[in-house]
């Protein structure tokens, strides 16, 4: 395998702090690009990852900084936007996909790997309208792409295990909205694993791919499993629609915004699929029940009884 030149928009994020690692590990040269490198010196330790001053959308300076590169992968994207308009999700989506396309046609750069959303492009909320409008973007695009679709993504410091392991410490009960809402959750490592090799096949240019984990469950049950795990059992309350949207409502003004309008939005569509987008890569998804447990620091007697009853429930179908 030769190794590449590739630039990384959204290197020091959740997924991007694993791949730059993997790309390193695979003899790769990194720029990862950032609006302040002093925050993320760590990255920078790896001999050939260079982390560099850049705001992204600039497209004059990202040309620049594109220059010389083999390919550009783009992990930039938001949950929640600042106001409510979808203004915040079309800057940190579209526009900003539209920039990149000219900033390599610029730089001579022909290979875009695209970071988007399962079920992009469908219902009513801002984020998966304007993830959707980034991918038909791309695929207009003269360049050699491959799109990425994962279903919500856990790891260690995720915004879905943790948080509501947070939340579940705090609270005597927690009332959530959509609580059907169902999930494949796909880990961190699997995802930056197929970035890693959709880079080095051209087999993967011109192709999307769904990425999923090996078990689908509702809202509801990540919640319970998730108190389960910590050793906080609290009544968890699923919210009739009506009141789901006053709590998402209610959610913008909290600190962190724990729920939106638009978090509200895109529950009303299940992130699962029936594709298997890590098996077409080679990649055998990684089950949650091997990592979530550790990665919480659950006591290993309460992770196996939780592991068991798990296992004795009846697989949701994927779909």
């Amino acid at each position: 395998m030769k190794p590449l030149k590739v630039t990384v928009l959204g290197g020091t994020g959740f997924v991007g702090s694993r791949l730059v690692p993997r790309l390193h590990a695979d003899g790769h040269r990194i720029d990862v690009l950032t609006r302040n490198r002093d925050r993320h010196r760590e990255l920078g330790v790896l001999p050939r990852v260079r982390v560099v001053n850049c705001d992204v959308h600039d497209g004059d300076g990202l040309a620049r900084h594109l220059a010389g590169a083999d390919a550009a992968i783009n992990l930039v994207g938001i949950l929640n936007e600042r106001g409510s308009d979808g203004s915040g999700f079309h800057r940190a989506h579209v526009q900003l996909a539209e920039t990149l396309i000219g900033a390599c046609k610029s730089a001579g750069v022909r290979r875009l790997l695209q970071m988007s959303a399962l079920r992009a492009g469908e219902g009513a909320s801002h984020y998966l309208r304007t993830r959707g409008e980034a991918e038909a973007r791309v695929r207009a695009s003269a360049l050699a792409w491959t799109l990425f679709r994962p279903s919500v993504i856990f790891g260690p410091g995720d915004g879905l295990f943790f948080r509501f392991a947070g939340l579940l410490r705090m609270a005597p009960a927690l009332p959530i909205a959509r609580a059907d809402a169902r999930f494949a959750p796909v880990y961190v490592g699997d995802v930056a694993e197929a970035f890693a090799r959709a880079l080095v096949h051209p087999h993967s240019i011109g192709h999307t791919y769904e990425l999923v984990g090996p078990r689908v469950l509702s809202l509801l049950e990540i919640v319970r499993w998730t108190g389960e795990l910590v050793g906080h059992r609290r009544a968890v309350i699923g919210l009739p629609d009506a009141l789901g949207a006053v709590q998402a409502r209610l959610g913008e003004w909290l600190p962190g915004k724990p729920i939106s309008r638009d978090n509200f939005r895109s529950l009303q569509i299940d992130s699962t699929s029936e594709q298997d987008g890590l098996g077409r890569l080679g990649i055998v998804a990684t089950p949650m029940e091997l990592v979530v447990p550790a990665m919480l620091g659950a006591d290993a007697r309460e992770a196996e009884r939780a592991h068991r009853r798990a296992a004795h429930r009846p697989p949701a179908a994927r779909g």
